[in-house]
Protein backbone atom coordinates (compact mmCIF):
# COMPACT_ATOMS: atom_id res chain seq x y z
CA UNK A 1 0.00 0.00 0.00
CA UNK A 2 1.35 3.45 -0.91
CA UNK A 3 2.22 5.88 1.88
CA UNK A 4 0.38 9.16 2.30
CA UNK A 5 3.45 11.02 1.05
CA UNK A 6 3.48 8.88 -2.10
CA UNK A 7 -0.19 9.68 -2.67
CA UNK A 8 0.54 13.37 -2.09
CA UNK A 9 3.16 13.31 -4.85
CA UNK A 10 0.54 11.96 -7.26
CA UNK A 11 -2.00 14.58 -6.16
CA UNK A 12 0.46 17.46 -6.52
CA UNK A 13 1.56 16.27 -9.96
CA UNK A 14 -2.04 16.30 -11.18
CA UNK A 15 -2.75 19.74 -9.71
CA UNK A 16 0.44 21.19 -11.23
CA UNK A 17 -0.47 19.77 -14.64
CA UNK A 18 -3.65 21.86 -14.43
CA UNK A 19 -1.61 25.02 -13.80
CA UNK A 20 -2.02 25.31 -10.03
CA UNK A 21 0.67 27.06 -7.97
CA UNK A 22 1.10 24.83 -4.93
CA UNK A 23 4.37 26.05 -3.42
CA UNK A 24 2.75 27.04 -0.11
CA UNK A 25 0.21 24.21 -0.02
CA UNK A 26 2.94 21.68 -0.63
CA UNK A 27 4.95 22.75 2.42
CA UNK A 28 1.91 22.41 4.69
CA UNK A 29 0.66 19.16 3.18
CA UNK A 30 4.07 17.50 3.38
CA UNK A 31 4.07 18.06 7.12
CA UNK A 32 0.65 16.45 7.32
CA UNK A 33 1.58 13.36 5.28
CA UNK A 34 4.93 12.99 7.06
CA UNK A 35 3.02 13.00 10.35
CA UNK A 36 0.68 10.32 8.98
CA UNK A 37 3.61 8.23 7.74
CA UNK A 38 5.28 8.49 11.15
CA UNK A 39 2.10 7.10 12.69
CA UNK A 40 2.09 4.24 10.16
CA UNK A 41 -1.22 5.48 8.75
CA UNK A 42 -1.80 5.12 5.01
CA UNK A 43 -5.21 6.77 4.76
CA UNK A 44 -6.83 10.00 5.96
CA UNK A 45 -9.35 10.23 8.78
CA UNK A 46 -10.79 13.12 10.76
CA UNK A 47 -9.03 11.79 13.83
CA UNK A 48 -5.68 11.84 12.02
CA UNK A 49 -6.19 15.50 11.13
CA UNK A 50 -7.06 16.38 14.74
CA UNK A 51 -4.01 14.52 16.07
CA UNK A 52 -1.84 16.40 13.55
CA UNK A 53 -3.38 19.69 14.67
CA UNK A 54 -2.50 18.86 18.27
CA UNK A 55 1.05 17.95 17.27
CA UNK A 56 1.70 20.70 14.70
CA UNK A 57 1.78 23.67 17.09
CA UNK A 58 -0.28 26.67 18.07
CA UNK A 59 -2.07 28.82 15.49
CA UNK A 60 -5.37 30.66 15.33
CA UNK A 61 -8.59 29.19 13.97
CA UNK A 62 -8.30 31.09 10.70
CA UNK A 63 -4.94 29.45 10.00
CA UNK A 64 -6.25 26.01 10.92
CA UNK A 65 -9.36 26.55 8.84
CA UNK A 66 -7.11 27.15 5.80
CA UNK A 67 -5.05 24.05 6.63
CA UNK A 68 -8.25 22.05 6.95
CA UNK A 69 -9.25 23.20 3.46
CA UNK A 70 -5.93 21.95 2.07
CA UNK A 71 -6.35 18.54 3.71
CA UNK A 72 -9.96 18.30 2.54
CA UNK A 73 -8.91 18.96 -1.06
CA UNK A 74 -6.33 16.18 -0.87
CA UNK A 75 -8.77 13.84 0.88
CA UNK A 76 -11.51 14.44 -1.70
CA UNK A 77 -9.09 13.34 -4.43
CA UNK A 78 -7.73 10.43 -2.39
CA UNK A 79 -11.23 9.11 -1.69
CA UNK A 80 -11.52 8.21 -5.37
CA UNK A 81 -8.38 6.07 -5.04
CA UNK A 82 -8.83 4.67 -1.54
CA UNK A 83 -12.44 4.28 -0.26
CA UNK A 84 -11.17 4.10 3.32
CA UNK A 85 -10.42 7.82 3.12
CA UNK A 86 -12.49 10.02 5.39
CA UNK A 87 -12.89 13.67 4.32
CA UNK A 88 -12.83 15.86 7.47
CA UNK A 89 -16.05 17.92 7.64
CA UNK A 90 -15.82 21.54 6.47
CA UNK A 91 -17.20 22.83 9.77
CA UNK A 92 -14.66 20.97 11.88
CA UNK A 93 -12.83 24.25 12.55
CA UNK A 94 -14.66 27.56 12.44
CA UNK A 95 -12.67 30.30 10.78
CA UNK A 96 -13.56 33.46 8.94
CA UNK A 97 -12.10 34.88 5.78
CA UNK A 98 -9.91 37.88 6.42
CA UNK A 99 -7.19 39.80 4.67
CA UNK A 100 -4.48 41.69 6.46
CA UNK A 101 -4.22 45.40 5.69
CA UNK A 102 -1.72 45.88 2.85
CA UNK A 103 1.50 47.76 3.43
CA UNK A 104 1.88 50.48 0.80
CA UNK A 105 5.51 51.20 -0.04
CA UNK A 106 6.73 54.68 -0.85
CA UNK A 107 8.68 55.26 -4.06
CA UNK A 108 11.85 55.76 -1.97
CA UNK A 109 11.32 52.44 -0.19
CA UNK A 110 10.91 50.57 -3.48
CA UNK A 111 14.08 52.22 -4.80
CA UNK A 112 15.91 51.21 -1.61
CA UNK A 113 14.66 47.61 -1.93
CA UNK A 114 15.96 47.35 -5.49
CA UNK A 115 19.29 48.98 -4.64
CA UNK A 116 19.90 46.72 -1.65
CA UNK A 117 18.78 43.63 -3.57
CA UNK A 118 21.39 44.45 -6.22
CA UNK A 119 24.04 44.09 -3.49
CA UNK A 120 23.09 40.52 -2.54
CA UNK A 121 26.29 38.48 -2.84
CA UNK A 122 26.83 35.45 -5.07
CA UNK A 123 29.65 33.87 -7.06
CA UNK A 124 29.09 35.87 -10.26
CA UNK A 125 26.78 38.58 -8.95
CA UNK A 126 23.71 37.13 -10.66
CA UNK A 127 21.75 36.77 -7.43
CA UNK A 128 21.73 40.56 -7.01
CA UNK A 129 20.74 41.19 -10.64
CA UNK A 130 17.99 38.58 -10.48
CA UNK A 131 16.47 39.69 -7.18
CA UNK A 132 16.57 43.43 -7.88
CA UNK A 133 15.03 42.94 -11.34
CA UNK A 134 12.45 40.47 -10.04
CA UNK A 135 11.36 42.77 -7.21
CA UNK A 136 11.27 45.75 -9.54
CA UNK A 137 9.13 43.92 -12.10
CA UNK A 138 6.59 42.97 -9.43
CA UNK A 139 6.51 46.59 -8.24
CA UNK A 140 5.76 48.05 -11.71
CA UNK A 141 3.36 45.36 -12.93
CA UNK A 142 1.64 43.99 -9.83
CA UNK A 143 2.47 40.42 -10.85
CA UNK A 144 2.12 37.73 -8.22
CA UNK A 145 5.46 36.32 -7.07
CA UNK A 146 4.65 32.93 -8.58
CA UNK A 147 3.74 34.56 -11.90
CA UNK A 148 6.99 36.53 -12.09
CA UNK A 149 9.31 33.63 -11.25
CA UNK A 150 7.25 31.37 -13.55
CA UNK A 151 8.09 33.43 -16.64
CA UNK A 152 9.99 31.58 -19.34
CA UNK A 153 12.19 33.23 -21.97
CA UNK A 154 9.46 32.82 -24.57
CA UNK A 155 6.99 34.63 -22.32
CA UNK A 156 8.97 37.89 -22.35
CA UNK A 157 8.58 39.81 -25.62
CA UNK A 158 10.82 42.82 -25.13
CA UNK A 159 10.23 44.15 -28.65
CA UNK A 160 6.48 44.39 -28.12
CA UNK A 161 6.92 45.10 -24.36
CA UNK A 162 4.44 42.39 -23.40
CA UNK A 163 4.64 39.54 -20.91
CA UNK A 164 2.65 36.33 -21.28
CA UNK A 165 1.63 34.97 -17.90
CA UNK A 166 0.96 31.27 -18.37
CA UNK A 167 1.10 30.24 -14.73
CA UNK A 168 -1.52 32.59 -13.31
CA UNK A 169 -3.75 31.85 -10.35
CA UNK A 170 -6.22 29.02 -10.97
CA UNK A 171 -4.36 28.17 -14.17
CA UNK A 172 -5.53 31.28 -16.05
CA UNK A 173 -3.27 32.98 -18.59
CA UNK A 174 -3.14 36.64 -19.63
CA UNK A 175 -1.04 39.24 -21.45
CA UNK A 176 0.61 41.99 -19.37
CA UNK A 177 1.86 45.10 -21.23
CA UNK A 178 4.87 46.78 -19.64
CA UNK A 179 6.38 50.25 -19.97
CA UNK A 180 9.35 50.86 -22.26
CA UNK A 181 11.62 51.58 -19.28
CA UNK A 182 10.63 48.24 -17.72
CA UNK A 183 11.40 46.46 -20.99
CA UNK A 184 14.80 48.20 -21.09
CA UNK A 185 15.57 47.00 -17.56
CA UNK A 186 14.61 43.42 -18.48
CA UNK A 187 16.78 43.64 -21.58
CA UNK A 188 19.76 44.76 -19.47
CA UNK A 189 19.13 41.93 -17.03
CA UNK A 190 18.87 39.40 -19.84
CA UNK A 191 22.25 40.50 -21.23
CA UNK A 192 23.90 40.28 -17.81
CA UNK A 193 22.29 36.90 -17.10
CA UNK A 194 23.50 35.46 -20.40
CA UNK A 195 27.15 36.09 -19.47
CA UNK A 196 26.83 32.81 -17.55
CA UNK A 197 26.62 29.73 -19.78
CA UNK A 198 23.15 28.23 -20.16
CA UNK A 199 22.29 24.97 -18.47
CA UNK A 200 19.23 24.15 -20.55
CA UNK A 201 16.87 26.16 -18.36
CA UNK A 202 14.02 28.00 -20.08
CA UNK A 203 13.41 30.26 -17.07
CA UNK A 204 13.69 34.00 -17.63
CA UNK A 205 14.82 34.66 -14.05
CA UNK A 206 17.72 32.42 -13.05
CA UNK A 207 20.47 32.08 -10.48
CA UNK A 208 24.07 31.04 -11.20
CA UNK A 209 23.28 27.35 -11.37
CA UNK A 210 20.60 28.00 -13.98
CA UNK A 211 17.81 27.19 -11.54
CA UNK A 212 14.60 29.19 -11.47
CA UNK A 213 14.05 31.11 -8.21
CA UNK A 214 11.54 29.39 -5.95
CA UNK A 215 8.73 31.06 -4.05
CA UNK A 216 10.57 30.38 -0.79
CA UNK A 217 13.83 31.70 -2.22
CA UNK A 218 12.25 34.93 -3.43
CA UNK A 219 10.63 35.54 -0.04
CA UNK A 220 13.85 34.70 1.80
CA UNK A 221 15.90 37.16 -0.25
CA UNK A 222 13.21 39.82 0.11
CA UNK A 223 13.20 39.35 3.90
CA UNK A 224 17.00 39.71 4.02
CA UNK A 225 16.84 42.92 1.98
CA UNK A 226 14.00 44.29 4.13
CA UNK A 227 16.03 43.72 7.29
CA UNK A 228 19.07 45.48 5.84
CA UNK A 229 17.12 48.65 4.98
CA UNK A 230 15.12 48.71 8.21
CA UNK A 231 11.71 47.54 6.98
CA UNK A 232 12.00 44.48 9.23
CA UNK A 233 13.78 43.91 12.52
CA UNK A 234 17.09 42.00 12.22
CA UNK A 235 16.71 38.29 13.03
CA UNK A 236 19.06 35.62 14.31
CA UNK A 237 19.68 32.45 12.26
CA UNK A 238 18.50 34.13 9.01
CA UNK A 239 14.85 34.02 10.05
CA UNK A 240 12.43 36.12 8.00
CA UNK A 241 10.86 38.03 10.87
CA UNK A 242 7.69 40.06 10.44
CA UNK A 243 7.01 43.16 8.41
CA UNK A 244 6.11 44.32 4.90
CA UNK A 245 5.98 41.45 2.43
CA UNK A 246 7.00 40.96 -1.17
CA UNK A 247 3.28 40.57 -2.00
CA UNK A 248 2.76 44.13 -0.76
CA UNK A 249 4.59 45.32 -3.88
CA UNK A 250 1.57 44.02 -5.82
CA UNK A 251 -0.79 45.77 -3.40
CA UNK A 252 1.19 49.00 -3.78
CA UNK A 253 0.89 48.87 -7.57
CA UNK A 254 -2.88 48.38 -7.37
CA UNK A 255 -3.44 51.09 -4.77
CA UNK A 256 -1.31 53.71 -6.52
CA UNK A 257 -3.15 52.99 -9.79
CA UNK A 258 -6.49 53.57 -8.09
CA UNK A 259 -5.30 56.72 -6.34
CA UNK A 260 -4.06 58.08 -9.66
CA UNK A 261 -7.51 57.50 -11.20
CA UNK A 262 -9.25 59.39 -8.42
CA UNK A 263 -6.83 62.30 -8.62
CA UNK A 264 -7.27 62.52 -12.40
CA UNK A 265 -11.04 62.55 -12.01
CA UNK A 266 -11.55 59.21 -13.80
CA UNK A 267 -14.50 57.01 -12.93
CA UNK A 268 -13.07 54.05 -10.95
CA UNK A 269 -16.20 51.99 -11.62
CA UNK A 270 -15.52 52.14 -15.34
CA UNK A 271 -11.77 51.67 -15.01
CA UNK A 272 -11.86 48.88 -12.42
CA UNK A 273 -12.36 46.07 -14.90
CA UNK A 274 -9.12 47.08 -16.62
CA UNK A 275 -7.14 46.80 -13.40
CA UNK A 276 -8.87 43.52 -12.46
CA UNK A 277 -7.91 42.04 -15.83
CA UNK A 278 -4.34 43.36 -15.62
CA UNK A 279 -3.87 41.91 -12.13
CA UNK A 280 -5.50 38.61 -13.05
CA UNK A 281 -8.30 38.89 -10.49
CA UNK A 282 -11.11 36.41 -11.08
CA UNK A 283 -13.68 38.93 -9.87
CA UNK A 284 -13.60 42.79 -9.78
CA UNK A 285 -14.77 42.55 -6.17
CA UNK A 286 -11.27 41.42 -5.29
CA UNK A 287 -9.95 44.71 -6.70
CA UNK A 288 -12.59 46.85 -4.97
CA UNK A 289 -11.28 45.48 -1.67
CA UNK A 290 -8.35 47.90 -1.88
CA UNK A 291 -10.70 50.86 -1.49
CA UNK A 292 -11.87 49.75 1.94
CA UNK A 293 -8.47 48.38 2.98
CA UNK A 294 -6.49 51.61 2.44
CA UNK A 295 -7.59 54.74 4.37
CA UNK A 296 -6.41 57.18 1.68
CA UNK A 297 -8.41 55.38 -0.99
CA UNK A 298 -11.45 55.16 1.25
CA UNK A 299 -11.31 58.92 1.83
CA UNK A 300 -10.96 59.63 -1.89
CA UNK A 301 -13.96 57.38 -2.60
CA UNK A 302 -15.99 59.13 0.12
CA UNK A 303 -15.08 62.58 -1.23
CA UNK A 304 -16.10 61.53 -4.72
CA UNK A 305 -19.41 60.14 -3.46
CA UNK A 306 -20.10 63.36 -1.54
CA UNK A 307 -19.40 65.50 -4.62
CA UNK A 308 -21.74 63.38 -6.72
CA UNK A 309 -24.53 64.04 -4.19
CA UNK A 310 -23.91 67.75 -3.82
CA UNK A 311 -23.02 68.34 -7.47
CA UNK A 312 -24.97 65.90 -9.67
CA UNK A 313 -22.95 65.05 -12.75
CA UNK A 314 -19.62 65.89 -11.09
CA UNK A 315 -16.83 63.29 -11.04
Amino acid sequence: MSSLTDRLEQYLAIRRSLGADLSFHERVMRRFTEFGDAEATDHITTDLFLRWKEHFGSANNNTWSRRLGMVRGFANWLQGVDPRTEVPPAGLICGKKWRSRPYIYTSDQIAAIMAEAARLPSSYGLRGWTCSTLFGLIAVTGLRVSEAIGLDEGDVDLGAAVLTVRRGKNGKSRFVPIATCAADRLRAYSAERDRIPRTGSTAFFRFEGGERPTDCGARYNFAQVSQRIGLREPQDFTRHGRGPRIHDLRHTFAVRTLIDWYRKGLDPDREMVKLSTYLGHANPEHTYWYIEAVPELLQLAADRAERSILEPGAK
